[in-house]
């Protein structure tokens, strides 16, 4: 049977998980990071399902230009 320690470790190395992927696609990873300490699994399903990655800068400036 797990311990409560071992589920402290799970939940902080999903809510380090869930930084990185907010990062990812130019969120605040310290935001999503606070949030996934408090919603756990929750929050990475939202950050999966509908946090989309916005388009590149770059890439909007090269269409303006053409």
């Amino acid at each position: 049977m797990a311990s409560a320690g071992d589920y402290v470790v799970g939940w902080g190395t999903l809510a380090l998980i869930n930084a990185g992927l907010a990062q990812g696609k130019n969120r605040s990873g310290l935001a999503w990071f606070l949030l996934s300490l408090l919603l756990g699994p929750i929050a990475t399903f939202i950050l999966v399902a509908f946090c989309s990655k916005p388009e590149s800068r770059l890439i909007d400036e090269h269409r303006l230009n053409s």
